[in-house]
């Protein structure tokens, strides 16, 4: 499992770089004004018809039912249940992109109600380049399922890769030397970044784990309605990890322009972070939990669960002490160039620091919620995760009215920690509550640590800062600030004696 950690924590701390670069471009090209807002709701139809069919969760799904039979040696099985799951999901996400097309404009202006009539106009311009990835993402899942329940983990973490170059490369063929530069590079480079990285690439990584077309029928498989039996809770529950982002884009609009920008560059910032540590860790460890599960072997899937647990604790601690401490440098040395000027660096950093105190539970929820599904338990997250999500409501509407985009912010962390502790206190009472000592005793370890290092980071940064200004003296205060918070935290013992254990 550690190999398998490494690989996917290498290609995701690639991807998130890049897809940092791609923030940087963007930023650079077309700033954080209207035509910012308007590129980044041009994913929020896109990404919901993903999600009403789990298309985030399609590996997710799949992969307990493929490793069960793997387990058994019947990998002829194996793959009728493949090809008689892909076949109605290839029809479904079809004929879902093509009624969503004339249903766009009514949907944005519905959803985003502090759009004008132009905005809308060209956010539903570009959402109709971007509707069409959708099929690509979620064939490109089921591909990817087969990757992971064979335990390889290289050709799933370059697709990534190639869809964040591709988006940039995108965004400077169509925005560089144009006088008026607009998104729609971007949203091309996009497309082609599904179709190339996520789809076609994973068809050959599938055919490289022996995905093959079965001998026999695959009609009235028995798999299909137990993937289904697994999938609808995920479809028809409305999760707060989705829709987190979707509802900073909703209320990020009611609050001025720019504001759904600076929400979305302040919240990727928080991610990569979360995508190294916890992504990494949830992807490489599922195939893993499913594998005891099919083996019976259910204390020790709940041990790993809980070394998975403080691992992310751990390293998120240091990543929130980082983040929150060395915002304004961070952002500045990322974006501010171009048409990204001081008034956006100041609004992004404030939603950084709150962003970057949810790091911890953005990484524990990953791993708790797989722990439910490799158990095939997959309604108390989707039913936790609904109600959490009927909860921040009105938590966005207040902290919106009273805060502006820092408030959303925080009300993103609040949301998250009430969905991740609630998944906790679910996941301990069925598996023994034996197995949460260890966690929270790293968890309060972890804090104490990380709060020395925030201090640490933020006194010598402010020595760097005060000697000037300018993006060597930002990247220094980061880079030292970084370190000084790593040296903090990991300079107790017992820090290095948790994570072996």
């Amino acid at each position: 499992m550690g190999i398998a950690a490494a690989i996917v924590a290498g290609g995701v701390l690639v991807s998130r770089l890049l897809g940092l670069v791609r923030q940087v471009v963007f930023a650079w090209i077309l700033g954080a004004g209207t035509t910012g807002d308007e590129y980044f709701v041009a994913f929020i139809i896109p990404d919901f018809l993903n999600y009403l069919l789990a298309g985030a969760y399609m590996a997710i799904t799949l992969i307990p039912i493929l490793t069960r039979r793997f387990a058994k040696g019947d990998d002829e099985d194996a793959w009728r249940a493949f090809w008689a799951i892909t076949r109605p999901i290839a029809f479904g996400v079809t004929a879902l992109v093509i009624i969503a097309m004339p249903l766009v404009e009514p949907i944005l202006r519905a959803i985003e109600p502090g759009f004008t009539d132009e905005q809308v106009a060209t956010a539903a311009r570009l959402t109709r380049i971007v509707l069409p990835a959708q099929i690509f993402f979620v064939l490109g899942q089921l591909l990817t399922a087969v990757q992971f329940a064979r335990e390889r983990f290289v050709i799933p973490s370059i697709g990534p890769i190639i869809y964040n170059l591709a988006i940039i490369a995108g965004g400077l063929i169509g925005g560089l030397g144009r006088e008026n530069p607009s998104a729609e590079g971007f949203a091309w480079g996009a497309l082609a970044g599904a179709v190339l990285g996520t789809f076609l690439l994973q068809v050959w990584g599938a055919h490289r784990a022996g995905l093959r077309w079965p001998r026999g029928s695959t009609r009235r498989h028995p798999a299909v309605p137990r993937y289904f039996a697994l999938a609808i809770p995920l479809m028809l529950g409305q999760s707060l990890v989705v829709l987190d982002e979707q509802l900073g884009r909703t209320f990020g609009s009611l609050v001025s322009d720019g504001g759904v920008s600076w929400l979305t560059f302040g919240r990727q910032t928080m991610l990569v972070p979360v995508g190294v540590i916890a992504q990494a860790a949830g992807v490489a460890t599922y195939p893993f939990l499913a594998r005891l599960v099919a083996e019976g072997r259910h204390r020790e899937m709940a041990q790993a669960v809980g070394r998975a647990i403080r691992y992310i604790f751990v390293f998120s601690l240091v990543a929130t002490a980082a983040l929150a401490t060395l915002s304004i440098p961070a952002v500045r040395a990322l974006y501010e160039r171009g048409s990204f000027d001081a008034m956006d660096t100041a609004a992004t950093a404030g939603t950084v620091v709150f962003f970057a105190l949810a790091i911890p539970m953005w990484g524990a929820q990953q791993i708790l919620a797989r722990g439910f599904y490799a158990r095939e338990e997959m309604w108390a997250p989707v039913v936790i995760g609904t109600l959490s999500t009927v909860a921040a409501l009105p938590i966005y509407w207040v902290l919106h009215r009273v805060m502006d985009v820092d408030g959303l912010a925080l009300a993103s962390t609040i949301a998250i920690t009430i969905y991740t502790i609630a998944l906790a206190v679910v996941w301990y009472r069925r598996t023994g509550w034996e197995h949460a000592r260890p966690v929270a005793v790293t968890a309060i370890r972890a804090t104490l640590a990380a709060a020395l290092g925030a201090l640490a980071s933020w006194s010598l940064a402010r020595v760097i800062l005060d000697a000037g200004s300018g993006f060597g003296l930002d990247a220094a205060a980061v880079i030292v600030g970084g370190v000084a918070v790593l040296a903090v935290v990991f300079g107790p013992p017992w820090v290095r004696r948790d994570l072996r254990r």
